[in-house]
């Protein structure tokens, strides 16, 4: 289960494409992995018969999250989610979205959580455009990387939809 870098997922995802299997992409930070994300990953993850995992770098999480995130550096959470059994690879990229990324890649099956609108989601017209499709999942309610935080500094729970 590797990390590729942005030329290696496209190589094999290409080949993964050619050979009939169907990828499915999704992203994000996952710096606390947690019930929220491992549940969105597993329905993902039955969209087709390879997951691969867009991984905001380190530099991303910060400029997004703001200080003192990441918590994890992005090999340990890299590492994290290969250990999963239904995550085949991930890519880390440093952009604020993977939208270059997912033109690159161009997966069978794009997947977002939350309450999305599929223009609002990056890469979402490219795949379409290459074929693909574009699935919104919810999220598992009361679930967050935010929330956990929150509720070990003491500041309570905020954002009970999220899993950011």
């Amino acid at each position: 289960m590797p990390i590729w870098t942005n030329t290696e997922a496209k190589l094999e995802i290409s080949k993964l494409k050619s050979s009939g299997q169907k990828v499915v992409f999704t992203n994000g930070c996952f710096d606390i992995l947690h019930k929220g994300h491992t549940t969105y990953l597993q329905s993902a993850s039955k969209l087709g018969n390879t997951l691969i995992i867009g991984l905001n770098s380190d530099e991303s999480v910060n400029s997004l999250k703001g200080p003192g995130r990441p918590i994890n550096n992005e090999t340990d959470r890299a590492k994290v989610l290969l250990s999963l059994d239904f995550v085949d690879a991930v890519v880390i990229f440093n952009e604020e979205t993977p939208q270059e990324l997912i033109r690159e890649l161009l997966p069978n099956v794009l997947v977002k959580g939350g309450d999305y609108n599929k223009n609002e989601i990056a890469g979402s017209s490219d795949v379409e455009a290459n074929g693909g499709e574009v699935k919104i999942l919810p999220f598992l309610k009361g679930y967050s990387t935010t929330n956990i935080l929150q509720k070990q500094s003491g500041k309570g729970l905020t954002e009970e939809d999220s899993v950011g």
